[in-house]
């Protein structure tokens, strides 16, 4: 920082020199965003997460991720200069879903030098998980007894999310079952679904294919089968 006086001789003299005045600009970064993938994946997959944050000066931010209460492994945020001379923050995580993860939650928190607390941002693991069910076909009584009703359950179970149809074919030609209730929820988020047809047992119709066809949240169907038994 320097002064001018006006000299004897009309031009400016230099008359006081400073250190000058350095001015510091801070910037808050934007609440983190964590986002997820557009598919949905099942348990034992590894899928990445990624966080965001913006608008911040100076560069320096640390970045720390949580499943529920418990830190995970990430890699460092990659900072990128944006404009006005703010920055840009981008991490990613790694997290191999497991099949009880319907209510687990993703937290990224991000600390910086402007910040009297960090920020937070969280992800619904529900919203990627994709949990196939298992299904069973069970027939009662078996074996069954001539002209006598035979009932075919289709128990499916521990699936997410909720989206399931079932079908039934006898050798198969598709028959009429009845769902006996809409999914039923778990206590650990999943879904199991009952569903049963009902068949006279001929003695044509020994040994007969029974199937339950199972599509579950618009995957390819899966069949499973059962043997109508009438002992001689």
């Amino acid at each position: 920082c320097v002064k001018f006086v006006k000299g004897s001789t009309g031009d400016d003299e230099l008359f006081l020199r400073g250190s000058g005045t350095e001015v510091s600009v801070q910037a808050k970064p934007s609440p983190p965003l964590v986002s997820g993938p557009e598919q949905r994946a099942r348990p034992g997959q590894p899928v990445p997460f990624t966080c965001t944050a913006g608008g911040f000066f100076p560069d320096k931010i640390g970045v720390k991720w949580f499943k529920n209460s418990n830190p995970l492994g990430a890699q460092p945020p990659q900072v990128t200069e944006w404009k006005m001379k703010t920055y840009n923050m981008s991490s990613t995580a790694v997290v191999t879903l497991q099949k009880d993860d319907v209510r687990s939650q993703l937290t990224c928190e991000v600390t910086h030098s402007t910040l009297p607390a960090p920020l937070r941002g969280s992800y619904q693991l529900s919203r990627v998980l994709r949990v196939p069910p298992s299904v069973e076909v069970r027939a009662e009584p078996s074996p069954a007894e001539v002209n006598k009703t035979v009932t075919f359950t289709c128990l499916v179970k521990e699936f997410y999310p909720a989206e399931v149809s079932i079908s039934w074919l006898e050798n198969g030609t598709e028959i009429k079952g009845q769902n006996l209730s809409r999914p039923l929820e778990l206590p650990l988020g999943l879904f199991e679904l009952r569903s049963r047809v009902e068949v006279q047992a001929t003695e044509e119709k020994n040994g007969s294919t029974i199937t339950c066809t199972v599509v579950h949240d618009a995957q390819a169907p899966a069949s499973y089968s059962a043997i109508l038994l009438i002992p001689n």
